[in-house]
């Protein structure tokens, strides 16, 4: 279902835009204010508002609908005014998603945060999921090349120094971090499609299963499928889509975790 990929702008003018508000400097600051017409101009207009009004138009009508001029119009500019802002679609969607990135409350260098390690990974966990869930167009961009920006290498530090004291190797600990994000933000952006669907259909996924019964009684071989046979009779898919999708999830992350665990032990 993915539609867009992040990282396909201009490297130099998308960093310079991923990092305005974290330069060292403040004398390079962005124009601010939107040249208007006289006493009655509109207000201010600044990149911060345009990345704003790109993610709201994609959490109320989808990932399309955040295009240049779908933003200029939500605006009220025209499109030209906002390439002044934002050079390009590409430029935007790395903004777009390095903004929801920084929702995450991940403690940084120094914030309180729980002593356990374990714990400290839930926390990013619960706040990438969430994440997904509130911005579902997320799961329709590729970030194989990501946005390299303030809230992507938050993110990145966050579980690095979670894992930097348990007894893993430096390269193991990269490893590690790697697999932590890997699955989370796979799993988060399945969950988070799940839900797209849902909303853009209006079937759930469960009545979606519910009208394909007849597999049951008139393809399937119970003979060439032994396995799934043998857990059908012991009962063992019970509940409904969404609840396999959370223990499974539950099931796949403690495991990591433990296997985590065990290797910084025998480090």
């Amino acid at each position: 279902m993915t539609e867009r990929r992040s990282g396909e702008g201009q490297p130099e003018r998308t960093l310079a835009l991923l990092w305005r508000n974290h330069r060292k400097s403040t004398a390079d600051k962005e124009p601010t204010v939107l040249r208007g017409r006289g006493a009655g101009r509109r207000p201010s207009l600044d990149v911060n508002g345009v990345v704003a009004a790109a993610i709201r138009l994609a959490d109320t009508q989808g990932l399309a609908a955040a295009s240049m001029g779908g933003v200029a119009k939500e605006l009220d500019v025209g499109t030209m005014t906002l390439y002044t802002y934002v050079p390009s679609k590409e430029e935007l969607l790395d903004l777009m998603v390095d903004q929801v990135l920084g929702e995450r409350e991940l403690p940084g260098p120094g914030a309180p945060r729980p002593h356990d390690w374990r714990e400290q990974v839930e926390i990013y966990s619960d706040q990438t999921r969430a994440m997904f869930l509130r911005h579902p167009w997320l799961s329709q961009v590729s970030t194989i090349r990501p946005p390299v920006g303030p809230s992507m290498l938050a993110g990145r530090e966050y579980l690095l120094s979670a894992l930097l004291e348990i007894g893993l190797t430096p390269r193991g600990t990269n490893l590690a971090a790697l697999a932590i994000t890997t699955y989370v933000d796979s799993a988060a952006g399945l969950e988070a499609e799940s839900e797209l669907i849902e909303q853009s259909t209006g079937q759930t996924n469960d009545a979606w299963w519910y009208e394909r019964n007849d597999l049951w009684e008139t393809y399937f071989d119970v003979d060439q499928h032994p396995a799934m046979t043998a857990i059908w009779n012991a009962n063992g898919y019970q509940g409904t889509t969404r609840d396999a999708a959370t223990e499974s999830y539950r099931y796949g992350l403690d495991r990591l975790l433990d296997g985590i665990q065990a290797t910084a032990l025998e480090s």
